[in-house]
């Protein structure tokens, strides 16, 4: 089986609906990962997943993971930790302190699917204001966070980590309250797991996920500030 090859001097994606049926989603392959292959991947409802030394390997799945602004689920465990906690939220104060602790291997785990050069072009992708990352700190100490891509007013969320309990769960939860208040039509969680399933996930088909982003992605929707998200943070744990 011979991949479509992205250029990636001329970044054109093959459509979504020819990824294959197995491995489910994967649709073309690249020498190259830059911010203007992201961007144009991620119009179009594409994102990367490889290990090195693979080359990149660009997906759309069949099931996208979403979650509807607004609609993350706290269960009793969670709102605990936040009532007890003095946490504080903040966005884009430390994007490469969070890519760096997403990109940390992981308990169960070979190695890190964020490798270097994916690391490289989100940080670039950050310094033109398109990626971005929420922290959760105590006692001025990083504890937990997520980055992603903005699109218009879809939120692909990328990764997340905790370094106390529940830290990450904080940054998700605090996301979607804050951008369903800012007018955000839907953050995109890609692959479903039993965590994110756990948070209020769901699977949309692509046809609907790539209907919801085709109507979404202009839209210009400024990126809330961190006085938003610890608003939202102070409204939840109450």
């Amino acid at each position: 089986m011979t991949l479509p090859w992205v250029d990636e001097e001329r970044p054109i994606f093959p459509h979504p609906e020819d990824a294959l049926d197995e491995p489910d989603g994967l649709l073309a392959a690249g020498s190259e990962l830059n911010s203007r292959l992201l961007r144009a991947a991620y119009r179009s409802g594409i994102f990367p997943w490889y290990e090195d030394p693979q080359p990149v390997l660009w997906w759309s799945p069949s099931r996208r993971a979403i979650l509807y602004p607004g609609k993350a689920r706290i269960n009793k465990s969670l709102r605990k930790t936040m009532r007890r906690g003095d946490f504080v939220i903040t966005t884009n104060q430390a994007f490469d302190a969070v890519i760096h602790a997403c990109a940390a291997p992981r308990a169960k785990a070979d190695g890190t699917w964020i490798t270097p050069r994916m690391r490289a072009a989100y940080t670039a992708l950050h310094a033109q204001g398109l990626a971005h990352s929420l922290e959760v700190w105590r006692d001025g100490i990083l504890i937990g966070g997520l980055y992603g891509v903005q699109v218009g007013a879809v939120f692909c969320g990328e990764s997340m980590f905790s370094r106390e309990s529940d830290a990450s769960k904080i940054a998700f939860v605090c996301l979607s309250e804050t951008l369903a208040r800012h007018g955000f039509a839907l953050i995109d969680c890609q692959l479903e797991n039993p965590h994110l399933t756990n948070l209020g996930v769901q699977c949309i088909s692509r046809r609907e996920f790539l209907g919801i982003l085709a109507r979404s992605r202009d839209e210009g929707i400024d990126w809330p500030v961190s006085g938003h998200f610890q608003a939202s943070f102070s409204t939840l744990k109450g």
